[in-house]
């Protein structure tokens, strides 16, 4: 492999990261990826699909306020209108790459409703197969395009600058050797931090490592209080945790406690189609008052639940469910993150010559609590926009050979326990419930971790830690992902997107430090 003049560099092999790979050819693009491409990649694990109004009963203003409603108060309109309106030439654009998606009798595109949607409008693959469907799509397409250079089983874990600008990037080869990069554009599509959590949805990549990268270069950090945990994650104590689609819910399944009552129409009038947030707590109080929760597909789906949701149905068989037959444990789970980067409408941070998109990326488009089935649409949406805002820029084929060069080997030590002493902190102290006490001895307990490591790359999972932490305990409200026990109410005054530095967050924490 050849990445010499490669001067555009994607780090994530996801999603946005190959989508976008694609749409700069036939530009030179060097793509990284701590993983196999495809493999590691936590939208490879959506089951659910791409949300978007194709229908003809459907319309981008209904998808608009839908999500507007979901944000609870705080996405940016302007970028999810730009977004939904995208969503139709985004979705034609994965057709041509080769994703499957569903068909009626007719050709036309087959959609599904899920939770807090006025309409049908999911696009899928066999029932609960799109992730991996489009994933194979665009693995299959990546590998076949000359002008993306692929580094597998590589760890991209700081950000070089010069003149302020973006110039490289140190990464950890799978062999334990450390290398420089150039690079004049970096794209970090690296997903989300689910792994920073004890249970999660996501694989062990998602663990905010390009975030933390970001922050460490300078980058505005935003919305990074908000975390959406999935209702139901099968709980059978397996990491990541199997997630049951909310697809089931949409299909009828109804969520149940040991007593058989159906406890989420105590919570809201809409039951099991709830907002994300509002299910996830309803479920967090059973299980937390040892009702338990299950999730009964018997009636709504029965027989036909190996059909029609085949990745749900395998997970069940694995743990030895019939879900046809039986009640499915479920518990909530870290699924989404709503922060990030903070990006413009064509995915630029605020470090010159660095961008970011999908999961990583905080574009305003999700606010509080996101939509179901928004952010494979995000991903491919602002994948796109990247591509062509890049492609519009002068391009240097010369490589800056003054940071070309091989890094002093680094510490390189086990941190398996540390990660797992900070995956119990963050449940524990910034879970779907949260309390000030409780968010004040996570954060402190995270800054030991800081101040013990010694790891450059685990260095990014603590800083994404830490700023979230620092997000959490600031904002003294509940709002979508977002909920307080000690503030359950929402404010005006903070009806508005957080935005922080690394820099301010460890100002804030001298602050909370201090003795009252």
């Amino acid at each position: 492999m050849n990445t010499d003049h490669n001067q555009i560099v994607i780090i994530g092999g996801g999603l946005a990261g190959l989508f976008c790979a694609l749409q700069l050819s036939p530009l030179p693009v060097t793509v990284i990826a701590a993983a196999p491409i495809g493999q590691g990649a936590s939208s490879a694990w959506a089951q659910a699909g791409i949300a978007a109004a194709v229908s003809s009963d459907d319309t981008v203003e209904s998808h608009v306020a839908d999500t507007l409603a979901a944000g609870d108060g705080i996405v940016d309109e302007d970028i999810i209108r730009m977004m939904a309106a995208a969503a139709s030439d985004r979705v034609h654009d994965l057709l041509a790459l080769g994703v499957p998606f569903d068909r009626d009798l007719e050709g036309h595109l087959q959609v599904s409703r899920e939770a807090a949607h006025s309409h049908s409008r999911i696009v899928r693959v066999r029932g609960d197969m799109a992730g991996r469907a489009i994933m194979q799509a665009l693995v299959a397409k990546v590998r076949q395009t000359p002008s993306v250079s692929i580094v597998e089983n590589a760890t991209a874990y700081q950000l070089l600058l010069k003149d302020n600008h973006i110039n490289g990037l140190a990464m950890r080869r799978v062999d334990g050797s450390d290398q420089v990069l150039p690079a004049r554009q970096v794209v970090i599509a690296t997903g989300g931090i689910g792994h920073l959590y004890k249970v999660t949805t996501n694989p062990a990549e998602a663990c905010g490592s390009g975030i933390g990268m970001a922050a460490q270069a300078g980058a505005v950090l935003a919305d990074m209080e908000f975390v959406q945990f999935h209702p139901t994650a099968l709980d059978v104590q397996s990491d990541p945790a199997p997630l049951a689609t909310e697809a089931l819910r949409g299909h009828g399944a109804h969520l149940v406690n040991r007593l058989g009552e159906r406890f989420m129409l105590r919570h809201d009038p809409a039951g099991e189609m709830a907002p994300r947030d509002v299910v996830a707590r309803g479920i967090y109080e059973e299980v937390m008052s040892g009702r338990g929760a299950w999730l009964d597909c018997t009636t709504a789906i029965g027989e036909s639940f190996a059909e029609e949701f085949p990745t749900v149905y395998a997970y069940c068989q694995a743990v030895g469910i019939d879900p046809a037959r039986e009640l499915i444990p479920v518990v909530p789970a870290a699924h989404y993150f709503m922060g990030g980067i903070l990006t413009d409408i064509d995915g630029r941070s605020t470090v010159q010559g660095l961008w970011a998109c999908g999961e990583a990326a905080s574009t305003g488009a999700h606010g509080a609590n996101r939509l179901a089935s928004n952010s494979l649409l995000e991903a491919v949406v602002f994948a796109a926009r990247v591509a062509d805002a890049i492609k519009k820029r002068p391009q240097n084929t010369e490589s800056d050979q003054t940071i070309v060069e091989v890094l002093p080997s680094s510490s390189k030590s086990n941190n398996q326990a540390a990660m797992q002493k900070l995956r119990a902190l963050m449940s524990s102290n910034f879970g779907v419930v949260r309390q000030q006490e409780s968010m004040l001895h996570g954060l402190q307990q995270i800054r030991h971790l800081i101040g013990d490591n010694r790891d450059p790359v685990f260095a990014n999972s603590l800083i994404t830690a830490e700023v979230l932490a620092v997000a959490a305990l600031s904002r003294k409200e509940s709002r979508g992902g977002h909920y307080r026990s000690d503030y359950p109410d929402s404010s005006t005054i903070w009806q508005h997107r957080s935005m922080l530095t690394l820099e301010d967050a460890q100002h804030t924490y001298q602050y909370l430090a201090e003795p009252a």
